[in-house]
């Protein structure tokens, strides 16, 4: 019979790298390649980063590091006098997670974190599905790692069948759980009934097709630190629990539980139910029950990771997580307190307000996944920064502006580019419904990578440390750089069709694309290169 032996706390389930030259601890022969909780946090000091392959498990599983760590570091609450940023600090300076907070919070709930726990309450999980969903109709193992397919879906990365499914070890399967969690899908999943009313429909997980954004430092400890976002006045550590830190189950037929504070702002919004069926040794799940956590009202989407937009029709989302857009492209809302405004008036991540404080040298990891709200998964996203956050408002209100224009410039060209390859298509073959979808592609491929190293090249060359205004940026060099890229990129993607008096006719009339397309008025004199009007967004 499966019993409750796999504990997260010291079972190995997180993959994790090492500073170079780390000393292995005690007699052991090496480092070990995955790490239990408990291991992880009194080592953080020594560990680089989380070794976590799939993008969205990590940022789920950097939301449960951050609420534990919060907790064990005594930073759960402003305090009487509003010092948190000065406790922060302190605990930066004694330079490791203190072993005996760190053993003491895992004794009180070493119950809980059990993967597999019959008759308890295992982690992350609600054991009452066993009895309200029907044994005969689960989710399946395919299901659960989502990077398998499932039912009639395609594959990612490998062959598998529901009639013969292979079973994920433990530590594979409790970082899908996560996943499932935080980017579970809308739409059917298995019945559940409740209250004699059964219903078969979940909602959207918490960050289902967002990106979100983490300061990262020069080891897990600096992360950790950087990643806590300071609780509001009023907050009461007591009230701001984690799921496996309540006492009850929450109910299903009720609305979901409103958060107290950052922890279980970050924790506790799933919208999925979910329990692991563990093999006969405890080492693999062989099932999986999915289901809906609540019926009805939908948990508002709130957090603090996420780079928050606002609609033309006045309503609040994250920014999208896209695999053909690089990073660079949103340095400067993570940047800005208050970002250029556009159309979609981007609000910089709470986290990025206070990160700065922890060191200067921090980056920014971008992590997420490119799917739609239900089945359709895309791409994972994961991808970092330099050291920026030197470069925050906060610290360095000069310099901040010229990245912004910086950004700006770059991705003026891009939309250029785009529009003038698309148009040159469109006249190429005398069609003005063509969308030039193919030479676009191609012509995106070519310069955005460029339009990248050229930001980070510029970035570079910023000066925080004298008078000078801007940073001594050069907006006019910079502008005549990008002009150059889309320039070249143009001509690389358009040279088959010049060949012919049409191709190199259509081809020479939508280059004026890439300079703003051509005057409205003919006898008016065009605007200096050098002044053409930045965007906004």
């Amino acid at each position: 019979m499966p019993t409750g032996t796999y504990n997260l706390i010291d079972q190995p389930c997180i993959p994790v790298r090492w500073k170079p030259d780390t000393p292995p601890a005690g007699s052991a022969a090496g480092l070990p390649d995955r790490v239990g909780f408990r291991e992880l946090l009194l080592r953080s000091h020594d560990i680089e980063t989380l070794a976590i392959a799939d993008a969205p498990a990590h940022a789920a599983l950097l939301r449960v590091l951050y609420a534990i760590t919060a907790r064990v570091a005594g930073l759960t609450e402003q305090g009487p006098t509003g010092d948190w940023d000065e406790r922060r600090l302190g605990v930066l300076d004694e330079g490791r997670l203190q072993a005996a907070e760190v053993d003491a919070y895992f004794a009180q709930f070493e119950d809980r974190f059990f993967l597999f726990a019959p008759g308890g309450r295992p982690w992350m999980q609600d054991p009452r599905l066993a009895e309200q969903c029907d044994a005969s109709k689960t989710a399946g193992v395919n299901k659960l790692v989502v990077t398998r397919p499932s039912g009639n879906n395609h594959s990612w990365f490998r062959h598998d069948t529901d009639t013969a499914a292979e079973s994920p070890i433990s530590s594979e399967a409790f970082l899908n759980l996560l996943v499932w969690h935080y980017y579970g899908p809308s739409g059917r999943c298995s019945a559940r009934e409740v209250n004699g009313v059964k219903s078969a429909s979940a909602t959207a997980g918490p960050l289902r097709t967002a990106l979100s954004y983490h300061p990262e430092g020069s080891s897990l400890f600096e992360t950790l630190l950087a990643g806590l976002v300071p609780p509001e006045t009023g907050v009461r550590g007591e009230e701001d629990l984690c799921p496996w830190e309540q006492e009850e189950l929450p109910d299903p037929d009720r609305p979901p539980r409103a958060s107290k504070g950052p922890r279980s702002r970050h924790t506790c919004r799933s919208q999925h139910a979910l329990l692991l069926v563990p093999d006969d040794t405890s080492t693999h799940v062989r099932d999986a029950y999915i289901t809906w956590a609540y019926r009805g009202e939908r948990m508002p989407r709130e957090d603090d990771y996420l780079i928050w937009q606002t609609s033309q029709q006045g309503n609040r989302y994250p920014r999208p997580a896209d695999a053909g857009r690089a990073l660079w492209r949103d340095l400067d809302a993570l940047l800005l307190q208050n970002p250029p405004a556009g159309n979609a008036h981007p609000q910089q991540p709470r986290v990025f307000h206070s990160a700065a404080e922890v060191s200067e040298d921090l980056r920014v990891r971008a992590l997420g996944f490119d799917q739609e709200g239900q089945a359709k998964d895309t791409q994972f996203i994961d991808a970092s920064t330099p050291a920026v956050l030197g470069f925050a408002e906060a610290n360095d209100a000069r310099t901040v502006p010229a990245v912004a224009r910086l950004r700006q410039l770059g991705e003026l060209y891009g939309r250029r580019l785009d529009r003038a390859v698309k148009r040159a298509w469109a006249t190429y073959v005398d069609d003005a419904k063509a969308d030039g979808a193919a030479w676009a592609a191609q012509a995106g491929a070519r310069y955005w990578p460029r339009a990248e190293a050229e930001f980070w090249a510029r970035f570079r060359l910023l000066d925080r440390t004298s008078g000078i205004p801007d940073g001594g940026f050069d907006r006019v060099a910079t502008r005549r750089a990008f002009v150059r890229l889309a320039e070249q990129t143009y001509d690389a993607v358009t040279a088959p069709v010049t060949r012919t008096l049409r191709g190199a006719k259509a081809v020479s009339q939508a280059r004026a694309e890439l300079y703003g397309g051509p005057p409205k008025n003919r006898s008016a004199v065009p605007a200096p290169r050098d002044t053409t009007k930045e965007p906004t967004a």
